[in-house]
This record gives structure tokens, C-alpha cells and sequence, in this order.
């Protein structure tokens, strides 16, 4: 690996440094992957191939062009060294703040013509989207409904253009996000992005403002805490997780969070994910198992804690009360996968936003009329007509 020839060698000044930057556990992981990488691209030498990089990386098109170009300091040779690999991450991820900033703008010039323009901008907004959604050039057509479905704001917003944006343009509102002023905006999980990709299954009256009710971070661990601070406006809550896994996932809660011994809730409720893929899950109709509030029981057959989805102890997302674990499965109340990498998740930040719903008092009054079956069966009525409930368990 040490070529004096090669334009990459150890006597390169910014190899050393950059090996500075890591301890000798991340270079020894480093060496390995490369090493491995190297084997994959059946390379005369210890050289990586550019179709093994971008496939490792998840890079492709002319965004993982770039990346390769400018990880291989732009020789031109198509081998990437382990020296490119430490000085190029060195840069990306350990440098200053200027050193980064600088590296991705190169970055976003997918052209190499010194000029970031609109091509350059359009290449890279497709990789993002293909990436962050989990989509590969072979579904976009054959699984078009499936998209729209799991990403109705994409959806909401295509099929409203002819709509003058001055009136309001379905796919477009974005929810006012209020918190207090004592709390560190860097701390929050629910981005403006995050909540437009939920909002786009809500009615537009559901999108004017959400306020943050509980934050982990700020409230504490306290079940009691938490019900306290979401129940005080007995409106519709989003729920939003992030695990030490680093997913970030949650649930819309329709209904209040109260005490019962038993699944509760309508249709309106749903499953969603956010990072590190974005999709919404909505009720199949399968069952009426939609939320799950137990508080102070003793049996083991009612778990205290709350839940969306699936069935006692294997809900398609539950948090004990401790709050300090739970779990996720795959749910035919939704139509959900696991929500994170594995079943049993381990929360990092627990936050809960208030949906402020604009709906006069009196529309309020006559939606909850009824029983919880009564309204299910409403709510099943109208899936029936548009093809979405399911029978199957």
C-alpha cells in the first residue's frame, strides 16, 4: 500500500494529518474496509473499483461519480487507495466547519465545472430522494400507488399544481412549530420536513400549528409526567421516537391518551417512519387495535405502557411506562413493518407535539358521538369505498 510513485502515498502531508484525526481503532476499521472493498473490486493492487464504492455507499448516478472523483483527489485513475479513503474522510467528517462546507460544495459541482447549477442541483435532489426513500429506478413505475400511499404529502402535493398556490395548495402546508423558548432547537427531532411528510394524511385544518407537549430530554422519564403534559388539550398527538440505533419513527394518535384496559381509537390514528426511510402506514381495517394506554394495572395480560397497532405484547409500537424501552413488530392493524433495525428498541428522545385542530367546538361534538365501534365501523364504511380496508388478520 505504501508506492512511493503513487500520488496518494504515506509521504503524502495530508495522510498523516488526516490519520490524526482518528484513533488507531477507526484506522484499523478503516484498513479492513478497504481491504475488503479491495477484494470485491478484484483489483491488480489494493485499489478499490468506483462501481464497488458507490455500491458500498449507496451512491449512484453522477452524484456517486463525484463523490469517487473527489475521494481519489480527481487523478482520473479509477482506483481509490487507502490513503484517498483516511484524507478524504479525514476532511469530510473530521475537519473544521470550513474544511466540510467546502468539500460538499465540490460535491454538489457533479459537473466538475467549478459552477454549482441547476443540472448539478437536479442530480443531486434525485439521488437524496431515491436514497432517503428507498427507492431504486425499477419500482418508480411499477409501484407508483404503493409510493403515493406511503408518501401521501408527495402525492397531495402532485396532484394539486393547477391549484393557484395563494389558495392554499394541498401538499404545501407545513405545520407552525411552537416550543418553548428555553429549549434548544438542535434538541428537537420533529423537523419542518419530518412534519410536512406526516402532515400529508391530515386534513388542512390539522396543519396550522403543533406545539411540542413532552421532550424527554426536558420532562424526564416520567410516565405520569408525560400523560400529565399530553392530556391537557384532549386533542390529537403526534408521537415521535428516536432509538440508540439512530431511527427515528412514531404514531399519530387521534384520540387522547386516557387510561383504558383495552385497545381503543379510530381510524384516523396511523403508524409512520422518518429516517432513515420515510413512509406512512395507515389503519388496513384488519382490526379495531389502533391505541393502547394502560396505567397502574397489575396484570401481566395489560401491559402498562402506550401502543399502537398489532396485539398485546407484540405491538406494532409500544413503549413501557418507564419509558426507557419498548418494542416494535409487523402489524396487519397497519400494514406495518418493524419501525426500527431491530424489535426491541431502546429510546434516546421520546417527544410528543399537540395537533392545535382549528374544527369548530360543535364539529368536535358530533365526531365523537357514538361509541368507538359505532365510529370504527363509519370509518371501515368509507375505507370499503375506496379499496383500502382489508379483511385479512
Amino acid at each position: 500500500m505504501g508506492n512511493s510513485q503513487s500520488p496518494s502515498s504515506h509521504k503524502d502531508p495530508r495522510f498523516a494529518s488526516s490519520s490524526r484525526a482518528f484513533s488507531h481503532t477507526e484506522l484499523e476499521a478503516l484498513k479492513s474496509l478497504h481491504a475488503s472493498l479491495a477484494a470485491q473490486s478484484q483489483s491488480n493492487g489494493p485499489h478499490v473499483s468506483p462501481s464497488v464504492f458507490k455500491n458500498y455507499f449507496g451512491l449512484h448516478g453522477p452524484l456517486g461519480d463525484r463523490m469517487f472523483d473527489l475521494v481519489t483527489q480527481q487523478r482520473k485513475d479509477q482506483k481509490l487507495t487507502f490513503e484517498d479513503l483516511v484524507i478524504a474522510k479525514g476532511i469530510y467528517e473530521k475537519g473544521t466547519k470550513d474544511e466540510i462546507e467546502e468539500f460538499i460544495y465540490q460535491l454538489l459541482d457533479v459537473s466538475g465545472n467549478g459552477i454549482v447549477g441547476r443540472s448539478d442541483l437536479e442530480c443531486v435532489l434525485v439521488a437524496m430522494f431515491d436514497n432517503i426513500f428507498n427507492m431504486d429506478n425499477s419500482e418508480h413505475g411499477s409501484n407508483f400507488r404503493t409510493w403515493c400511499t406511503l408518501l401521501p404529502s408527495v402525492r397531495k402535493f402532485l396532484g394539486s399544481l393547477l391549484i393557484p398556490p395563494n389558495q392554499g395548495r394541498p401538499g404545501s402546508q407545513v405545520p407552525r412549530l411552537l416550543h418553548l423558548e428555553n429549549i434548544d432547537p438542535n434538541m428537537i427531532l420533529l423537523k419542518k420536513i419530518y412534519a410536512w411528510h406526516i402532515g400529508g394524511i391530515l386534513p388542512q385544518h390539522d396543519l396550522e400549528e403543533w406545539k411540542l407537549l413532552y421532550h424527554s430530554s426536558v420532562n424526564g422519564l416520567s410516565f405520569s409526567t408525560f400523560l400529565g403534559n399530553v392530556s391537557k388539550d384532549k386533542g390529537p398527538t403526534v408521537l415521535i421516537i428516536k432509538d440508540k440505533e439512530g431511527y427515528v419513527y412514531g404514531g399519530y394518535a387521534s384520540q387522547p391518551w386516557e387510561r383504558h384496559g383495552d385497545f381503543y381509537g379510530d381510524l384516523k390514528s396511523f403508524l409512520f417512519q422518518l429516517y432513515p426511510t420515510a413512509s406512512i402506514f395507515r389503519p388496513t381495517g384488519a382490526n379495531t387495535n389502533l391505541q393502547w394506554c394502560a396505567v397502574n394495572f397489575s396484570s401481566a395480560s395489560i401491559p402498562n405502557g402506550i401502543g399502537f397497532g398489532g396485539k398485546v405484547n407484540h405491538f406494532g409500537l409500544f413503549l413501557l411506562a418507564t419509558l426507557d424501552q419498548g418494542h416494535t413488530f409487523s402489524c396487519t392493524t397497519f400494514g406495518s413493518p418493524c419501525l426500527s433495525k431491530t424489535n426491541r428498541i431502546y429510546p434516546e428522545v421520546i417527544e410528543c407535539w399537540g395537533v392545535v385542530t382549528k374544527v369548530a367546538d360543535e364539529e368536535k361534538h358530533d365526531g365523537g358521538k357514538g361509541t368507538v365501534l359505532e365510529r370504527f365501523k363509519e370509518d371501515r364504511h368509507m375505507l370499503n369505498m375506496v379499496g383500502l380496508a382489508n379483511a385479512s388478520e
